[in-house]
């Protein structure tokens, strides 16, 4: 039985016993009853309240549930026992017995006490000893679970102010105890002789702390102080991370975050290195009402610049080096939204040489692949989206970052520009679509790629020298034409010197129609034009060759294009007791006249080119808007698909596509030579072929393959499978594409990528991948590198092994990365050996340590 009343002072003993008699009777006759009746001449409430009036807090009361409410005249107390449970100002004090010494205002609770604060945050303890409003007293016994799953621990705390706690032998974790046994000790956790949590500052003082892993001292600090669970930002130093590497040294980095405001902050990061001194480091954010945009530099006077390899290898002739990445993104309105994402360096090595963490910017620093990639792209963006129309315009501006990237052959992008807009017209129904492209840019040098090595024993490439070293030797470092060899035969251009600007339009219309038979007919047609204008420049050592490529002489090119065509598809449906099978004939025709003007534009757009399933019905397969079908194309083909009772299917298709009429545009090549030995260049495709099998989800087969018109052989195909059973996630692929010789390819290429994770039990994980390229002996005799064995047919391009933990409270991970790649044409190639050590403790923060070592190797000389 439960009673409810206020704590109040009794007139006489009598009273007493007649009260208490009352609720006994209670409890035996009528079950749970709500006492506020009792003749009190002054409550523990009224005077609670007449000390909240004076403070301003209003007529706040305290209410008091018990089973049993007892009161002792001679000590001058009243008892709640059985079950008690006060409520005051938000707090609920839970006990089995609670009592209030009017005379001195203490309120002392003993068995199971618990008290549940305001906010959420619970403190627990054998026996606790406060005052009359809680904010004050002792707590024995002590343990404190805050509303984001923290945990302090003590065997005595006291409370002051109800702000300020402090823990006398106090341990803190923000890890939970361990359900089977929860005496074992957690994770990890801080014991210090004293723990002052100071709810106001919102801060966490150790004295004298320990951290321990699984009851295991590991690390002693005197003092130090951190933000308690509920700090989103807050002043003060962050964890530090520890780098190392042969170049650089060893260093520690102790950033100092700066909250400013609400909306702003400042975070300094000293590096200090001991090869090569002082990396600073700056980073200031700033929120408003319409976005938010972030600034940060770092930049050293290097102590030993011979760390490096000297240029053009290397920054060895830089004193000072550094850099600057920035981003940002604003509302203009609920449809347009502009920002940008930009960086800068004194050179293409900064970043990788101090394991810059910074760049902010999300498209600056490509990760280290097996081919040795590494770009820097800054961009400025303006993008608006409608209910059916898109539009996005974006300035371009592309550093290449490995050692082998010429500057000078980078387009600035100025701007390029996409619209695309859709609509239903109400007369003849289906579906027009309206799209455009700006694409401005300039180009300071012509990137030319060779076809042939005029050495006289292998076809090859040549390297174009760009000065001469201290024996008189020159320094061949960027792919190019060899002399005398600037003419279409033998040399191409990626990209052409100059100023080019092309406009594009393209309106098209589509509908579908079923006829009583089943079958689709979807008919559509389109009609594109384009101006182009282009200012090529042809002066110059090497320029001056572009007029053999392509016809300068016009500035202004207009070209357009209609397109008439019609796609028929014809599905047959049978269910079965296994599944429902779909076996579906596909044909489509498109007429054109031939495309026109292909010796006046330059291809920056459309060079990437690759026929398989995914475009065989495409009305177009040029992978941009400088190049488009031309002439009378029929593609054919078949798909079938078996869709099972437990939600498998197997999906198929098979097709070829035919030059019927004009000329076939995939065998006419531009300046870049797009189209050649792309499977469509001749009147008859080769066939493409797609198998998907998914007999589950957790398997997936994927096959696609590209094959010879004439005898079948097999000239691209690409093997995928990804699997998760139980406790393994793993995906493997394996491509093998054919030599392209019209575009200077000579050897197949051939290789298999996996990677896998494995978790162990449900906190611990292993992973890994790795880059098998199975055509190392051919890639070697082809550019000629040195120092590998070419009768070894196998070789890893890349490879990665970690393993890492994480539960609510801790993650850990450790990873290894071994990465070689030839980086240098004259045959030097470099590998990069990475050990990566992350740990992360809620609450307290997170330390790092990378370690390092490049090495380029020359001649079997490693720099």
């Amino acid at each position: 039985m439960s009673g409810r009343a206020f704590f109040g002072r009794f007139g006489s003993g009598m009273v007493k016993r007649r009260y208490i008699a009352a609720l006994a009777v209670g409890i035996a006759s009528i079950g749970p009853v709500t006492w506020t009746d009792a003749p009190v001449a002054q409550t523990l409430t009224d005077r609670l309240a007449k000390k909240t009036e004076k403070a301003g807090q209003g007529k706040d009361r305290l209410l008091v549930e018990s089973r049993e409410l007892v009161y002792d005249k001679d000590k001058n107390t009243v008892a709640a026992v059985g079950n008690a449970q006060l409520y005051y100002q938000g707090r609920t004090l839970e006990a089995d017995k609670v009592i209030y010494d009017r005379a001195n205002n203490r309120v002392y609770a003993e068995g199971n006490a618990k008290m549940t604060e305001a906010n959420g945050q619970v403190v627990y303890g054998s026996k606790f000893e406060l005052t009359d409003d809680f904010k004050d007293g002792f707590i024995d016994s002590l343990r404190v679970d805050t509303i984001d799953k923290t945990h302090f621990v003590a065997p005595r705390g006291e409370r002051t102010g109800g702000e300020t706690t402090v823990f006398e032998r106090g341990t803190y974790t923000a890890c939970d105890a361990c359900k089977d046994d929860p005496t074992k000790p957690p994770l990890w956790q801080v014991r210090a002789k004293r723990i002052i949590h100071k709810n106001e500052e919102r801060t966490v003082y150790y004295e004298d702390a320990t951290l321990e892993f699984y009851g295991v001292p590991i690390a002693y600090v005197p003092f130090f102080s951190a933000p308690d669970s509920t700090v989103k930002r807050k002043s003060g130093f962050l964890a530090p991370h520890y780098v190392a590497s042969s170049s650089i040294g060893y260093g520690v980095a102790v950033p100092y975050f700066w909250a400013l405001a609400p909306n702003y902050d400042l975070t300094l990061t000293p590096t200090l290195l001991t090869r090569q001194g002082l990396l600073g480091e700056v980073e200031w954010r700033h929120r408003l009402v319409n976005g938010s945009y972030n600034i940060r530099a770092s930049g050293i006077f290097q102590q030993d610049p011979n760390a490096f390899l000297a240029p053009p290898y290397g920054a060895r002739d830089k004193d000072f080096r550094g850099a600057v990445d920035t981003r940002g993104k604003f509302l203009i309105n609920d449809k347009w939204v502009w920002g940008w994402d930009l960086s800068a360096s004194t050179d293409k090595w900064y970043y990788q040489n101090y394991k810059y963490r910074g760049s902010i910017n999300t498209n600056a620093i490509s990760a280290f692949n097996a081919l040795g990639f590494r770009e820097n792209t800054s961009t400025i963006n303006l993008t608006g989206q409608g209910q059916r129309s898109w539009f996005d315009g974006r300035l371009y501006y592309f550093r290449g970052l490995s050692y082998a990237d010429w500057q000078k052959v980078q387009p600035v992008v100025h701007p390029v520009v996409d619209y695309d807009r859709r609509f239903t017209p109400g007369l003849i129904g289906g579906e027009f679509a309206l799209s455009a492209n700006l694409t401005s840019l300039t180009r300071q040098q012509t990137d030319y790629q060779s076809l042939y090595q005029d050495n006289g024993i292998i076809p090859g490439r040549y390297l174009f020298p760009i000065g001469y070293d201290a024996l008189g030797n020159p320094i061949r470092l960027y792919d190019s034409c060899a002399p005398g060899q600037f003419n279409p035969s033998k040399c191409y251009v990626r990209g052409a010197a100059g100023t080019y600007t092309r406009l594009t339009t393209d309106l098209s219309w589509r509908r579908t129609f079923i006829d009583p038979l089943g079958q689709s007919w979807t008919p559509f047609v389109s009609a594109r034009g384009e101006v182009l204008f282009k200012s090529p420049d042809t002066g110059g050592q090497f320029n001056k060759y572009l007029p053999n490529f392509f016809d300068t002489s016009d500035d202004v090119v207009v070209r357009g294009m209609p397109a008439v065509g019609v796609t028929y598809r014809y599905p047959f449906v049978a269910d079965s007791s296994i599944g429902t099978h779909v076996i579906e004939p596909i044909a489509q025709i498109i007429a054109r006249p031939n495309e026109s003007q292909i010796n006046k534009i330059v291809n920056e757009d459309a060079q990437s080119l690759v026929f398989d399933d995914t475009n065989l019905f495409s009305t177009t397969k040029f992978s941009g808007y400088d190049r488009t079908e031309g002439g009378t194309r029929a593609n054919i083909g078949a798909q079938y698909t078996f869709t099972m009772l437990n939600g498998g299917y197997i999906s198929t298709l098979f097709g070829q596509s035919y030059q019927i009429a004009g000329r076939n545009s995939y065998s006419t090549p531009d300046l870049s030579r797009t189209g050649l030995d792309s499977g469509l260049d001749t009147t008859r495709s080769d066939y493409v072929s797609r198998i998907q099998i998914a007999p589950s989800s957790n398997l997936t087969l994927t096959a696609r393959s590209r094959f010879n018109e004439t005898d079948f052989a097999l000239k691209r195909v690409e093997l995928q499978a990804t699997a998760t059973f139980a406790n393994l996630a793993t995906s493997v692929i394996y491509a093998r594409y054919a030599a392209q010789p019209d575009l200077g390819i000579y050897t197949k290429r051939e290789g298999v990528s996996t990677n896998a994770r494995y978790d162990i039990t449900p906190n611990w994980y292993v992973t890994g991948s790795v880059l098998v390229d199975l055509s190392r002996h051919a890639a070697e005799r082809f550019y000629g590198v040195q120092g590998y064995q070419t009768s070894n047919p196998v070789g890893i391009g890349a490879l990665s092994l970690g393993a890492g933990y994480h539960d609510e409270c801790t993650t850990f991970s450790v990873v290894y990365q071994n990465s070689g790649k030839q980086t240098l044409a004259d045959g030097s190639r470099e590998r990069v050996q990475t050990v990566l050590l992350r740990l992360e403790l809620r609450t307290l923060g997170s330390a790092s340590y990378s370690y390092n070592q490049t090495s380029v190797v020359t001649d079997g000389i490693t720099q």
